[in-house]
């Protein structure tokens, strides 16, 4: 097959969605074109160029209008820093991942004298390629990969209904309804699904008693279809009114999107996994082959699946071989956030030559490599504080 039939393929996929392309079409043609033995450099120039070529044409849904380039497509460095700025300004990028925003919080006071713990959400404005502060009605979000498009909720949680929000237009896209609501949404790793995390209550009142998860939703963000309801509830607290984890235990996905997982309380430690895992179907199940020492990093498992990266401390994060659980190397910053490829990840840290690293608060974006202790500032300093609205933590996605 060639290139622009694959091209054209991907396309007609999109407007039977009835949507504009997403940002991860890319990767879909690139990876179809993987599948029927592509061989050489060549062939991915050409399968990017025609790609190119199409989105730049493919007209706009109801305005006769053609679709705007995302603005992180023309940013198309290997490393892209500023070590200058922080919170950051402009987009940060290593590798196949982005930072695609980040957010602050802090708890605020209700009017009943309760508190609740919220969410100021920025991410990055294709338009710009800078980040922009979204709208503070917004309680939950999360960027897909691409990048193209946000996945939102409105406060106060939990929500009946999840917006699909274009973050080229800054326009809600598409409103998707849900029978009961939720709190917290996921992209699966290829952008097409989303995993819905529902909760009888809000999971970020913190003086509001815990475990009120009652189940999930797979979500098709193509067409807006809603999978049937999934019973998963938290465990209940001991006689006592104790309960053994977190008010908010969101379901992620596992590394290839075939099953979901929970994190387990970390009390429950001499695990070597420390994730309770699920079918789609929301039946248990073992752990994917590679997943099983993945412990609470958001890195996780390498692309190419041999390696392991897990949170750490003031003296760096210990990567993992993925078959054998064995240590294989020690990598500065203490907080693995994402693999930029399978030898080099974005992590939160402080670079060695810079501070002690004895201020775990006093840390900054690092680019680091497995079996080095080079480490590449990405963003500048946040603040050694704890808990200040200036804190900002990073979100990632695929570039």
């Amino acid at each position: 097959m060639n290139v622009e039939q694959l091209v054209r393929e991907a396309l007609q996929e999109e407007a039977a969605a009835g949507g504009t392309p997403r940002g991860d079409l890319a990767d879909r043609v690139l990876t179809a074109r993987r599948r029927r033995n592509r061989r050489g450099v060549a062939g991915a120039a050409a399968v990017t160029a025609a790609l190119v070529a199409a989105i730049l044409t493919v007209p706009g849904t109801g305005d006769g209008q053609e679709t705007a380039s995302p603005a992180s497509e023309s940013i198309t460095g290997d490393v892209v820093g500023h070590p200058d700025q922080s919170p950051p300004r402009d987009l940060i990028a290593a590798g196949n991942t982005a930072v695609s925003g980040y957010f602050t919080s802090r708890a605020v006071k209700q009017s009943n004298g309760q508190e609740l713990f919220t969410r100021y959400y920025t991410v990055l404005d294709q338009k710009t390629g800078r980040y922009k502060a979204l709208d503070t009605k917004w309680a939950w979000a999360a960027v897909a990969p691409g990048m193209r498009t946000a996945a939102v909720l409105e406060g106060e949680l939990p929500a009946w209904r999840i917006g699909l929000l274009d973050l080229v237009t800054g326009k809600v896209e598409r409103w998707i309804p849900t029978n009961r609501p939720v709190a917290g949404v996921e992209w699966s790793p290829d952008g097409k699904r989303l995993v819905a995390t529902a909760y009888s209550k809000n999971p970020d009142r913190i003086d509001r008693p815990r475990g009120n998860r009652t189940g999930f939703y797979l979500v098709d963000a193509g067409s807006g279809e809603v999978g049937p309801f999934r019973t998963l509830r938290q465990p209940k607290p001991d006689k006592w009114g104790n309960y053994d984890g977190n008010s908010r235990e969101d379901v992620g996905w596992s590394h290839d999107g075939t099953r979901l997982y929970v994190e387990r309380p970390k009390s429950s430690g001499g695990k070597s996994d420390n994730r309770a895992w699920y079918t789609t179907s929301g039946a248990r199940t073992a752990p994917p082959a590679g997943e099983r020492f993945a412990g609470w990093s958001q890195a996780g498992l390498s692309p190419d699946g041999k390696h392991v990266a897990v949170d750490g401390d003031s003296e760096g994060s210990w990567i993992i071989n993925a078959t054998t659980g064995q240590k294989v190397g020690l990598v500065p910053g203490m907080q693995p956030l994402a693999w930029a490829d399978s030898k080099r990840l974005i992590t939160i840290g402080c670079d060695p030559k810079r501070c002690s690293g004895k201020n775990e608060y006093r840390s900054q974006l690092l680019l680091v490599t497995v079996g080095s202790k080079k480490a590449v500032p990405l963003s500048g300093f946040r603040k050694a504080s704890a808990d200040y609205l200036g804190r900002w933590m990073p979100l990632t996605a695929a570039r």
